[in-house]
């Protein structure tokens, strides 16, 4: 019998206590083995001189999930060219982990969205998503009987806000991992 997977894609620009809650929380309430964090491409369009490199970004979510050993770091994304889909990304861990069962997690801020994207037809197929909740959004979607929903505490934190806060030399402590802080901080990362 294989192992039960969860995807959390994102930007992790940088990766917060949301993230590793949202995690927790999903692994928790729908006993996964383990989660892997795959930390995405930026689209050319949202990109801006505050933000992180790929290789910081990686080097951030390493850092987020090192002391927790079911938490894994994932880069299938950003090692492949040109544009990335999830349901490429999912077509090529089925094929080189058959007997693993994955699911992807998502906050309902998406799953709203979650028609438009690419072979969401196929995707459905391929994992189970777990949605879980976010602050001001409801889970809404036609997708929504295909749902694990998983409740988790409400935090409202965002990548961006922190990146805001590091700008305008405001603390972050309490709101990253110590050693994320202490990267950024390092790193002189997001205008610091």
């Amino acid at each position: 019998m294989g192992r039960k997977i969860g995807i959390l894609g994102g930007t992790f620009d940088p990766p917060h206590l949301a993230h590793l809650m949202i995690a927790q929380e999903a692994m928790d309430a729908c006993t996964l083995n383990e989660v892997w964090f795959i930390p995405t491409s930026i689209p050319p369009h949202k990109q801006n001189e505050d933000m992180a490199s790929v290789n910081d970004r990686v080097e951030m979510t390493r850092l987020a999930i090192s002391n927790r050993s079911s938490f894994r770091l994932c880069t299938i994304e950003l090692d492949r060219k040109g544009p990335s889909y999830t349901l490429d990304t999912i077509n090529i861990l089925k094929r080189a982990y058959a007997n693993d069962e994955f699911y992807f997690i998502i906050g309902s801020d998406m799953a709203v969205s979650l028609h438009t994207w690419n072979g969401i037809e196929e995707l459905k197929k391929l994992v189970t998503f777990i949605v879980t909740t976010r602050p001001d959004y409801g889970v809404d979607s036609p997708f929504e009987e295909a749902f694990i929903k998983v409740h988790v505490p409400e935090m409202e934190l965002s990548s961006s806000d922190i990146r805001e806060r590091v700008k305008n030399n405001e603390s972050i402590r309490y709101l990253v991992p110590e050693v994320v802080r202490t990267y950024v901080e390092e790193n002189r990362l997001y205008g610091s």
